[in-house]
């Protein structure tokens, strides 16, 4: 790989960052070793080729255009957490795949009740990353941040909340939510 070819999959891997909270290839390896996955099989549920998989890994491809593809990333990430907290079992995990796998997407806040806790409710953690991933699929970091500065001057609660949910950190939205909510 030429130097050219290093900085633009450097650069890719941190807006990756910056939309997603991490670079996909870590995200997705993760999902891989939490649910028992190959490439292939996760590409599949997704909704991705097995080359789009590969290349957003690698760096080579920045962005997942498709929300509906987002949110079922979303989704695993919930059903991997189940899966370690011992809620689901790994046939329950499989099927869930499976329904993951078929769903159409739709509004990228429709399925929020599916990661709940004890009383009914959304998680934080949950809302705060449907929040983040609607923001994302329809901005890039450095756009939402942009569209902050210029709200800013008449209007900085909105100004914070694209800084903090559109472009920062998960920890850091989820923070900021909990203070919030006092």
């Amino acid at each position: 790989m030429d130097a050219a070819q290093q900085e633009a999959t450097a650069r890719a891997r941190e807006l990756q960052r910056n939309w997603y909270g991490e670079p996909l290839g870590a995200l997705f390896r993760k999902l891989i070793d939490d649910l028992g996955l190959n490439q292939a099989r996760l590409a599949g549920v997704l909704g991705l080729s097995a080359p789009m998989l590969s290349q957003l890994m690698s760096g080579q491809r920045a962005k997942i255009g498709n929300p509906a593809v987002v949110q079922r990333v979303q989704l695993l990430q919930d059903l991997a957490a189940q899966v370690a907290d011992g809620s689901v079992s790994a046939a329950e995990a499989t099927e869930r795949m499976d329904e993951i796998k078929r769903s159409q997407g739709g509004s990228v806040l429709s399925n929020a009740t599916q990661s709940t806790t004890s009383s009914g409710a959304p998680t934080v953690k949950r809302v705060v990353r449907e929040i983040q991933s609607l923001l994302r699929s329809v901005s890039a970091a450095g756009d939402i941040i942009d569209a902050a500065d210029t709200l800013a001057p008449t209007h900085p609660e909105l100004a914070e909340f694209l800084r903090v949910y559109g472009a920062g950190r998960t920890s850091d939205a989820v923070t900021h939510y909990q203070s919030h909510q006092s």
